[in-house]
């Protein structure tokens, strides 16, 4: 197998390994909190930030990082007004956001190609996206073993969190704090739309088949993981886009995980248990 033998390849297996790991496993707060659209909203954020980073000729990480700030500060911005609301006020700015940026990048002066900035690069993974990568993947694992308590109070009892010295909203900001983190790491490698798939489908799966948090968390970041180790070896062998191989093969596991383990009627969202309960199991 010619990934064996690739430099180029070891490095993208390794790369996509780490980030598969680490956005499977952010994914399942991010599902059971029900911040999925947040995820895709970051990703589709920050594309001006990173065509305004090609122009520049600086680093696209400093362009991303830079318009996922801008467009968190618009967004609170445009909340405040009680007559919009939060989820329009997320639309509004979101789409504008998406759009500015296709028109940016479909100027002839860009030295980075759209197809680039939206799909990634999987295969130039250089040295500073395996530090960036490994990076993430240290800080996705500290803070979520950290904050586990105060985010499964936060999801399975945040009436009462509250009283227990937990508070839902700081461990929700924290959770998307390190979700813009993962987005902004993983965007030059998967690409502005591909980096949802990672963070959800793997973790979608690992909701259907792990009975606890604990092994949902276990069961993502695997999923992650293997949906990175078989899209790029399908890349490899059949010569496809490697961003577009590893985003299919995460939702061909989460088909898999939905055909070995249906949903009963009845049985969505689970029965809310108390905060013990969540905290002994998770």
């Amino acid at each position: 197998m010619e990934i064996l033998h690739s430099a180029l390849l070891q490095r993208a297996l390794v790369e996509v390994i780490v980030l598969g790991a680490a956005c499977g496993a952010l994914g399942v707060w991010l599902l059971a909190l029900r911040h999925a659209y947040a995820a895709e909203s970051l990703a589709h954020a920050m594309l001006p930030g990173l065509v305004l980073a090609s122009l520049a000729g600086i680093p696209l990480l400093v362009g991303a990082g830079a318009g996922v700030l801008v467009v968190a500060a618009l967004i609170a911005f445009a909340a405040r007004d009680t007559r919009v609301g939060s989820e329009i006020a997320v639309g509004v700015v979101v789409t504008t956001a998406f759009g500015l940026g296709a028109v940016l990048a479909l100027a002839p002066d860009v030295p980075v190609g759209l197809d680039r900035l939206l799909f990634g690069d999987l295969l130039g993974a250089g040295t500073p996206d395996l530090v960036a990568a490994g990076a993430l993947a240290l800080v996705v694992a500290i803070a979520l073993t950290a904050g586990h308590r105060r985010l499964a109070l936060a999801v399975f009892d945040p009436v009462s969190a509250p009283s227990l010295g937990s508070s839902p909203a700081r461990a929700e900001l924290a959770l998307l704090a390190l979700l813009a983190i993962a987005v902004v790491a993983a965007v030059q490698s998967l690409g502005n739309l591909l980096v949802f798939a990672l963070l959800v489908a793997p973790a979608a799966a690992a909701t259907r088949l792990g009975r606890s948090m604990r092994a949902q968390l276990l069961l993502a970041a695997a999923l992650g993981a293997t949906a990175g180790v078989v899209g790029l070896f399908v890349s490899a062998e059949l010569d496809v886009a490697a961003g577009g191989s590893v985003a299919l093969a995460a939702v061909v596991l989460y088909v898999l995980a939905m055909i070995a383990r249906p949903r009963r009627a009845g049985r969505r969202g689970g029965t809310r248990r108390s905060p013990v309960e969540a905290l002994g199991s998770g």
